[in-house]
């Protein structure tokens, strides 16, 4: 602890509460931020939690206009909130011009309207005040108090709908990063005596102190001059790479996931519903053995209930709703569909329970809520729970996305769990396979076929060729995969599954012959021309969409999924005396990715074979000098041409 630090801090924001003419000479000595629209010059938090877990926040931030663009982007200041769970007042504004004097918003203008929303329609609204014409060298200070907290759970009168769902207790997700540089944030919580606190501070360091305050003990943390955090293409969130503070008085992922358990347990969000039993009794004639009777349920909710939330009062966030209401409805979101396929797998005799994840972001070990998703797990005969997702499988051959491995998550059960990771799925389930044989005639046009076999997440973005598109569209998005590498070709024959949407049938398997005219240069000379397969043909191969001009990286990327890429292709040419230029690579092998291919000339024939194995979702930045490799070479083939010289 750096106490010198944070009573400065203390000291400084003092000042701020007291003496407004010493914020005019904090705005002219804020320093110099070039390239960026504006600067925040204090961000102080305040915030005071009462036994029940309800906390009283006070917020008081100063922000500095350096540009036009940040003028316009303060023009309008909001906040979001949802009324169910939270309030928000704005307490004051003022505008400190260039010119030194003061303006005071009428707070009383502020408007409040509804948030901006796509498929999920919850309520939220969003506290908006304008601030007009902004010029650089202006600044804006707002004063905001809010109670409550981000998700809505059961109904409840007055205060008692702000107090947090896991009653008692209090988290926090404090980001020290933003859009903009900010010379000083402080933050500050009061929490009463004899609650167990855990608190982290992540990526970098942090100035702090605690210390007795009354029937309160004070924990404050202070950080300055911190400069937005940009990460690199392709890398893992904010939140994973930029300084934040974790703060909860929950004692651990086991007190956690207990509570989830009971939460729902006594609402009744797995009660049977009649309806729904005797569907569940239909689904499950013939069924084979455990595995696809689990199978058949899971894909049944992921392939029947439309993924749309709407605000329904009691059962947001934390609770999920009924199964009368899932079953009924057949819409919801994903703690909906999660919750409709416990129901049914309890219906059918199974011990299921929900469990809570966080798509695209770890979750860090201090207990605080850090979930955006929810999910099903089911346990086996032989006592192992498995992950089910049926908000992420709708025509997906699994049964949990593999675009999921590698993410943190937490079982809801009654003896309680801790916060577990899912493996990594190896690139072979992942297998998307081209085998083609071509010729190419003395005119230049390439007359061939291929077949395309796909499993798992490749399976399921090959498929998603039919699955999004009306059937009558079926034929033309397969030929327009081969256009998009050569506006000539044309589709001769394509053969498919009769009914793309029954995934359970098997991998899926398409065959494609072809023609495109003047695909090669032939001349008196030359035979000039790059394999149809070695190019991106369907743009289920996601990997080649990274640029690998970096040669280093600083922080953790992320692919699609794991993936295994073979492809083979014998190519018959016309009469040709040797080899001008052949593309060759070199063999990879590392912890991202393995990559072997080239060509094999024999007589008049050309094979082209390529193996590549990406072997993650989330890769270490060890990880990227293979996997680059790996791409690279594939682009490498994809892009240069075969030269053979005929006289």
């Amino acid at each position: 602890m750096k106490l010198k630090t944070i009573f400065l801090s203390l000291l400084i924001l003092t000042a701020f509460c007291s003496q407004s003419q010493k914020i005019e000479s904090l705005i002219k000595s804020s320093g110099n931020y070039d390239g960026h629209g504006a600067v925040v010059i204090f961000d102080s938090t305040y915030v005071d939690m009462e036994v029940s877990g309800l906390s009283h926040v006070k917020n008081r931030v100063l922000y500095k206009i350096l540009t036009p663009e940040g003028a316009k982007h303060f023009n309008v200041i909001k906040f979001d909130y949802d009324p169910l769970s939270a309030y928000v007042e704005l307490k004051s504004a003022k505008i400190y011009r260039n010119d030194g004097t003061v303006e005071e918003l009428d707070v009383k203008k502020a408007m409040d309207y509804p948030a901006p929303a796509r498929m999920i329609y919850w309520g939220a609204r969003q506290l908006m005040i304008e601030t007009g014409r902004l010029e650089p060298g202006d600044a804006v200070e707002v004063n905001v108090y809010r109670k409550g907290f981000t998700y809505a759970l059961l109904k409840a009168d007055d205060d008692d709908k702000y107090i947090p769902p896991m009653k008692g207790h209090f988290y926090d997700i404090v980001r020290f990063f933003g859009d903009y540089p900010i010379k000083l944030k402080y933050y500050e919580v009061l929490i009463p005596n004899g609650k167990t606190v855990l608190y982290k501070f992540y990526n970098g360091s942090v100035d702090s102190l605690i210390n007795f305050k009354g029937e309160k003990m004070k924990y404050a943390f202070s950080k300055k001059e911190m400069m937005p955090v940009h990460g690199e293409p392709r890398s893992v969130g904010p939140d994973d790479m930029a300084p934040k503070l974790l703060i909860s008085t929950s004692p651990n992922w086991e007190a956690k996931s207990t509570w989830f358990y009971g939460v729902n347990e006594d609402y009744g969000s797995f009660d049977n519903y009649p309806e729904m039993d005797k569907k569940v009794k239909e689904i499950l004639v013939g069924a084979k053995d455990e595995l696809d009777s689990i199978s058949r349920l899971t894909h049944w909710v992921a392939d029947n209930m439309r993924y749309s939330g709407i605000s329904m009062g009691e059962g947001e966030g934390f609770t999920l709703h009924n199964a009368k209401m899932n079953f009924t409805d057949r819409c919801g979101v994903c703690k909906d569909k999660a919750s409709l396929l416990i129901a049914m797998l309890r219906a059918a005799g199974f011990e299921s329970y929900a469990a809570m994840t966080m798509a695209g972001t770890r979750i860090d070990r201090i207990p605080a809520d850090q979930f955006n998703h929810s999910v099903t797990v089911v346990r086996r005969r032989n006592g192992e729970y498995q992950l089910l997702d049926p908000t992420w499988v709708p025509f997906v051959r699994e049964l949990w996305s593999s675009r999921e491995q590698q993410q943190n998550y937490l079982m809801g059960l009654p003896e309680g769990a801790d916060l577990m990771e899912t493996p990594i799925s190896p690139p072979e389930n992942h297998y998307l396979r081209f085998t083609g044989k071509s010729e190419i005639m003395a005119n230049g046009t390439l007359n061939g076929e291929f077949v395309v076999d796909a499993e798992g997440q490749s399976d399921a973005s090959v498929r998603s060729l039919f699955t999004r598109n009306f059937k009558e569209r079926w034929p033309k998005v397969i030929e327009e995969e081969l256009l998009a590498i050569n506006p000539l070709a044309k589709i001769e024959k394509v053969e498919y599954p009769e009914d793309p949407y029954n995934h359970q049938a098997g991998p899926i398997q398409i065959k494609v012959r072809y023609s495109i005219p003047d695909y090669a240069l032939v001349t008196e000379e030359e035979i000039i021309f790059v394999p149809l397969l070695a190019q991106n043909v369907f743009s289920a191969q996601w990997n080649l969409s990274f640029d690998t001009s970096m040669k280093e990286r600083k922080y953790e990327f992320k692919s699609s999924c794991s993936q295994q890429v073979e492809i083979k292709e014998t190519i018959t040419l016309p009469a040709f005396k040797e080899k001008v230029y052949v593309p060759e690579t070199e063999a990879v092998s590392g912890t991202g990715a393995d990559y072997e291919g080239g060509y094999t000339v024999n007589g008049k024939v050309i094979e082209f074979s390529e193996k590549a194995s990406y072997k993650k979702r989330v890769y270490q930045p060890a990880d990227w000098e293979s996997f680059r490799n790996a791409v690279a070479a594939q682009k490498k083939l994809a892009g240069e041409k075969i030269i053979l010289k005929i006289k």
